[in-house]
């Protein structure tokens, strides 16, 4: 199990699949990219710790 850190929320992503994941408030992230995730609900994109792609 991944973990991820969200600096702009100061909270925590906890990967549930390869590229989505859902943070302590229960929104859905996906990632965007090595070092970004967007929030699915608002379409805020944010800034994370190293969320690396699988492949």
């Amino acid at each position: 199990m991944n973990i991820i850190f969200d600096y702009d929320d100061g909270d925590f992503i906890i990967k549930t699949g390869r590229n989505i994941g859902m943070d302590c408030d229960g929104d859905i992230m996906i990632r965007m990219g090595d070092n970004m995730g967007m929030d699915l609900e608002s379409g805020e994109i944010h800034y994370v710790s190293s969320w690396d792609d699988e492949n």
